[in-house]
């Protein structure tokens, strides 16, 4: 391997851990949100799912606008895109809480420990993989979209079952996404030189961090079967 290829490999590998950096930072931040809120605040949780939940839901449609917002700075390359992807995940590990106190401790780990897993391995893929997952990547998306209006219908209907088959779409479809993702990254890269502003590592991290929270909360609802 040449000094070329060398330094071309080692500047790749400085921008796939600044986005983990990234990424990092905003589960960091989620899970010691939840922590709190589970533990020090919990009276605030539950006096907000008996008395408030109101509240909750307009904390929930804020949080919608304020990842809509953090992605669009990101793109644009803003000095504020940084500070909104953490607000975001600060925001997003408040109202996580209120997902994660309705599962047990064990499922917690256990959907937790599975993300973690299937995130790796899904990565790794992503990474090494030669063909071009971009057909495969719009297609997911695609799917997405699908799920989520299915997801809405099912809000009306109540029904468990198709709880169970959405989620367990879903964590194939962001499963997919990891991999689509950590392929993008390198694909980037190379479009840009290796000059890739700070905006787009925060927009790439940002996708990646919702890949992880949703798997991770797909995989909670299909583990609490067993409970």
């Amino acid at each position: 391997m040449n000094n070329t290829a060398i330094q071309t490999q080692t500047g790749l590998s400085s921008f796939y851990a600044k986005i983990y950096g990234f990424v990092a930072m905003g589960i960091g931040l989620s899970t010691f949100v939840s922590g709190l809120m589970l533990t020090v605040f919990q009276n605030h949780l539950v006096n907000m799912i008996t008395g408030s939940p109101w509240r909750l839901y307009l904390i929930i449609f804020a949080e919608l606008g304020l990842v809509l917002f953090a992605s669009r700075a990101a793109i644009k390359n803003t000095p504020m895109a940084l500070p909104l992807f953490l607000i975001y995940s600060l925001v997003n590990g408040y109202t996580l809480s209120f997902i994660i106190a309705r599962y047990t401790q064990t499922t917690v780990f256990q959907a937790l420990l599975s993300a973690t897993v299937m995130f790796a391995v899904m990565a790794i893929i992503g990474v090494t993989v030669k063909k071009d997952l971009s057909g495969i990547g719009k297609a997911l998306m695609g799917a997405l979209i699908g799920i989520i209006i299915a997801s809405v219908v099912n809000v009306f209907i109540g029904s468990g079952a198709m709880s169970y088959v959405i989620s367990i779409v879903t964590v194939l479809i962001f499963a997919g996404l990891i991999a689509w993702d950590n392929q993008r990254i390198k694909q980037v890269y190379f479009e840009l030189d290796g000059q890739v502003p700070t905006g787009w590592a925060v927009s790439l991290a940002l996708n990646l961090y919702l890949d992880f929270i949703n798997l991770f909360i797909h995989l909670l609802n299909i583990l609490s079967r067993n409970d």
